[in-house]
């Protein structure tokens, strides 16, 4: 029964390694698109990446997971049929999420950097692409590192709302043993968390070391 319990939690424990991978491979840079356009000034689209933040960062993960999995539905249009709608659905919500968030702390590390530096670089002769990636982005990624580590950590746990929309991800796999009355499942299904939470910070704290000489 253990082993039987332990592979059917590692299944789901699978989904949700793939929700956490897929929303970071999206959300990462769909952030920065978003950062920029909230900087931008087109005042149209500084005011829509603003006001889809203001948004997203305002309403709840799941309240959100419902409505990309439901409206369409609602309107006539299921777009997301079947295990993998599903799953498409789900990262498609976790990805804009976490690309407003990114967003934001992707702005604060950029205007956070010296306007010294740019001039600095304008003087140079140094053309405004250069000087963002020769100059700034270097800079930017220390300063975001610690919150942009924050937020990872929060995505490993928020992978556990991805069972509101019926994915057979970690937590959803140990509750169906929780209705047949075996509880321990449910809560061994921390010790996955922990372990996955803690290889990544691992990680992080590594990759912060690793960035300390770019300290101003």
């Amino acid at each position: 029964m253990f082993w039987n319990v332990t592979l059917t939690l590692l299944s789901g424990l699978g989904t949700t390694i793939q929700i956490f991978f897929l929303t970071l491979l999206f959300a990462l840079p769909l952030g920065l698109v978003i950062a920029f356009g909230s900087m931008s000034r087109l005042t149209p689209l500084r005011w829509l990446c603003n006001t889809l933040v203001w948004i997203v960062r305002g309403t709840p993960l799941m309240l959100q997971l419902i409505g990309f999995m439901y409206i369409p539905g609602i309107l006539g249009n299921n777009i997301w049929d079947g295990e993998a709608g599903r799953m498409t659905a789900t990262v498609v919500a976790f990805s804009i999420n976490y690309a407003c968030y990114f967003s934001e702390i992707y702005r604060g590390g950029i205007e956070d950097v010296p306007k010294g530096q740019t001039e600095a670089g304008q003087v140079l002769g140094m053309t405004r692409s250069q000087i963002f990636f020769k100059v700034t982005l270097l800079q930017v990624v220390k300063r975001i590192l610690p919150p942009m580590g924050n937020e990872v950590i929060t995505l490993v746990k928020d992978t556990s709302l991805a069972n509101v929309i019926a994915n057979k991800e970690i937590i959803m796999m140990a509750k169906e043993y929780s209705a047949k009355g075996l509880i321990w499942p449910l809560f061994s299904t921390a010790i996955f968390f922990l372990v996955f939470v803690g290889a990544l910070t691992l990680l992080l704290d590594w990759a912060e070391k690793k960035m300390d000489y770019f300290r101003c």
